[in-house]
């Protein structure tokens, strides 16, 4: 080969990298120019669709323009797992929650955390118990005496299995020094659905997934997995007021936050970030919160870092101690 030939292609090469430099930098720059898939690895009319439907027209003003797509399936690792391995170019992002971290923590998935690029937290949420509205055991005592006296047959529904929902389920049955039936679905809104056709006993499910069956009757709040009360269900107890520990291995937290794939880029990162984050701080989606018993917290960057870090660890701590021992 020539001389002028190996100098040819090494002009040749050089161009194609600086074209594609070009183009990256202009892609970066136009971002988004485009809508946004938006996966929510649960139903549809559970917590983190709800949230993210709320959330959407926040977002359009903030130039992110989103569709949503629901992909339910293995305690979310299924719509994670889509988010995954899409490309890492901004335009396919997930709801990452603590029930994931807890399948991810427990390998029961084929994910790991650095999998993905982590954008920002929504909300940190309260578990509560919660029964039929015609139920006759609707205080927390009455229901804990009835799995005492029903030893294996009460059944509680969580969305999703091996997650901080199917805990506390268990940790119920300890309150009451006894056995129960666990009842796995796809998401939230199942859940509900059982409950509200008698098909189960009890739930443990969000405040904001349960809000509307709550105020019109159909759910009954008996007990709330937390230190405090929360302002949206002033009247309904925490598990540590009736003089129960729900938390005898270490505080586990709820919390559902924003995932794109590993390796997006940091201009993108940036502006997805700052979307979420003025959306997030509006006074719509304050207002929001406060109705529904969530906590806005929108960490990102090395702090939401170390947060799905510590959350990890902890929920594997307590998973180890509840579904092992």
């Amino acid at each position: 080969m020539s001389k002028l030939t190996n100098l040819a292609i090494a002009a040749f090469a050089s161009a194609m990298l600086v074209s594609a430099a070009t183009s990256q930098a202009v892609a970066q720059s136009s971002y988004p120019d485009r809508d946004v898939r938006w996966v929510i690895p649960w139903n549809p009319g559970g917590s983190n669709d709800i949230m993210a439907r709320r959330l959407q027209p926040l977002l359009e003003e903030e130039g992110v323009s989103t569709v949503i797509e629901n992909i339910p399936g293995g305690t979310g690792a299924v719509g994670m797992g889509e988010v995954a391995t899409a490309q890492p170019d901004g335009y396919t992002i997930g709801n990452g929650t603590s029930s994931t971290l807890a399948i991810i923590a427990q390998n029961r998935a084929p994910l790991e955390n650095d999998h993905f690029t982590h954008i920002i937290r929504l909300s940190v949420d309260p578990l509560i118990l919660v029964v039929p509205g015609e139920s006759e055991h609707d205080t927390l005592d009455a229901f804990l005496q009835n799995m005492k006296n029903n030893p294996g047959d009460i059944t509680i529904g969580t969305p999703g299995t091996n997650n901080l929902n199917h805990i506390f389920a268990a940790m119920t049955a300890r309150a009451a020094d006894t056995d129960y039936r666990h009842v796995p679905q796809t998401g939230g809104s199942s859940v509900i659905r059982d409950l509200m056709g008698r098909h189960i006993d009890a739930g443990v499910l969000k405040p904001s997934e349960t809000i509307e069956q709550i105020e019109s009757g159909d759910l009954i709040p008996i007990g709330i997995f937390a230190d405090e009360r929360i302002d949206a269900l002033p009247d309904v107890p925490t598990f540590e007021e009736i003089g129960y520990d729900v938390f005898p291995y270490g505080p586990v937290v709820q919390m559902g936050y924003i995932e794109a794939p590993a390796n997006l880029d940091p201009e993108v990162r940036e502006k997805l970030t700052k979307a979420f984050y003025n959306a997030i701080n509006s006074d719509e989606f304050i207002k929001f919160a406060e109705d529904n018993g969530f906590e806005l917290s929108p960490i990102h960057g090395e702090e939401l870092e170390q947060e799905i870090k510590d959350v990890s660890e902890a929920i594997k701590q307590v998973a180890s101690e509840v579904f092992e021992s």
